[in-house]
């Protein structure tokens, strides 16, 4: 099983249409207007020696690197690289996962992993211009890993039999699928190593993370995960829409109108899928991000997802000043709560943004992507 995943992709990408950036520090995100509300989709090796990451305020970037270049997010030039990308992929006759933007698994087995890996990574050099990371493992969790301890531009084997030496007296966020607030959880009940909770009660953990996550876990400890490639094409899971204001809300009539627009526009947008729930986000001042949802029963109709999203916003805090609406149409076939450990935020807070597209580079391990 190989994961490849294309470093600093959309730095990467902007860098190789502006040459004359290459070596200098480079953050995307919003607008590309640091003095503007937004938050950074990416940011150039370079960046990120001075503490730049994905995530943050566009402002709180330029104070750490005055001598950032600062770039709007462009959509439609990343759809473009990322086609090439898959194709040289889908070229090798092996099966491909596509995840995103810049990353995908591929069903190979070989003698010679390694081998096969490196040359994956010339060929997409070789295309695109862009260097990528290779993780190499016996499933898609181990494969998935490995790259992050690949990067940049390198290949990196984690195996069953090479599970603890890497990974055993590592916090459990190091697993792809567990986040921070799960990591906390778990010290709280005394496990703070990979290797912990590879050893924990499936039934403790049950009781404390519900029936299906509590034992996922300690089996994502034990590096067990899926091992079939699926080569259907990728279909989004969520259609969304968002808006960053640059002077926060405090009327809360004017939130609820903004909430309406943005539930009409969705509906607009859906293809004919069935929708199961639609969820609301709310950025509060100054940086506080809460979300909830409202189940449906299969229905596209606008005067429904209006209706669901008002009835979501019910469940948030008025008083507060509000500084991002969010709308999102989560379909059905994707909305499983027990698959869920820790959300992560949407790192591009740009005036519009399609959660089905943009990819949410936060999860890269160390912020090395």
């Amino acid at each position: 099983m190989l994961h490849v995943d294309l470093d600093q992709f959309i730095a990467a990408v902007e860098v190789d249409r502006h040459p004359e950036l290459r070596g200098k520090p480079v953050v995307v995100g919003g607008d590309g207007d640091p003095a503007k509300r937004g938050v950074v989709s990416t940011a150039s090796y370079e960046a990120r020696e001075f503490g730049v990451h994905s995530g943050q305020p566009l402002r709180t970037a330029a104070k750490r690197c005055p001598d950032c270049v600062f770039l709007p997010v462009d959509a439609d030039a990343y759809n473009a690289v990322s086609a090439r990308i898959m194709a040289v992929l889908r070229e090798t006759g092996k099966p491909v996962e596509v995840l995103g933007w810049d990353e995908a698994f591929l069903g190979v087995d070989t003698e010679d992993p390694e081998g096969f890996a490196r040359g994956l990574a010339a060929d997409v050099k070789a295309a695109t211009r862009l260097d990528c990371s290779v993780g190499i493992g016996d499933n898609k969790l181990q494969a998935k890993i490995a790259t992050g301890f690949g990067k940049p531009a390198g290949v990196f084997r984690l195996t069953s039999a090479t599970w603890f030496d890497v990974l055993g007296d590592r916090p459990p966020d190091v697993i792809w699928g567990i986040g921070a607030k799960t990591t906390a959880k778990l010290a709280g009940l005394g496990i703070t190593t990979v290797r912990g909770l590879a050893g924990a009660d499936p039934d403790r953990l049950a009781r404390e993370f519900g029936p299906t996550t509590g034992p996922w876990l300690v089996l994502l400890g034990r590096g067990r995960g899926e091992t079939e490639v699926d080569p259907t094409p990728y279909v989004a899971r969520s259609h969304g829409r968002e808006v960053t204001f640059q002077q926060n809300l405090v009327d809360w009539a004017e939130v609820r109108a903004e909430v309406t627009r943005l539930a009409r526009q969705v509906a607009s947008e859906l293809s004919e899928r069935t929708v199961a729930r639609v969820v609301v986000k709310v950025r509060y001042a100054p940086f506080i991000t809460v979300t909830h949802g409202v189940a449906l029963t299969g229905t596209i109709e606008t005067e429904t997802i209006e209706t669901a999203a008002l009835a979501a916003l019910e469940a948030f805090d008025p008083g507060r000043p509000v500084r991002l609406l969010g709308v999102r149409a989560e379909f059905a076939s994707v909305v499983d709560e027990s698959s869920v450990v820790d959300e992560s935020s949407v790192v591009d807070e740009s005036s519009v943004v399609d959660e089905s597209t943009v990819p949410d580079e936060s999860t890269v391990p160390d912020e090395t992507g």
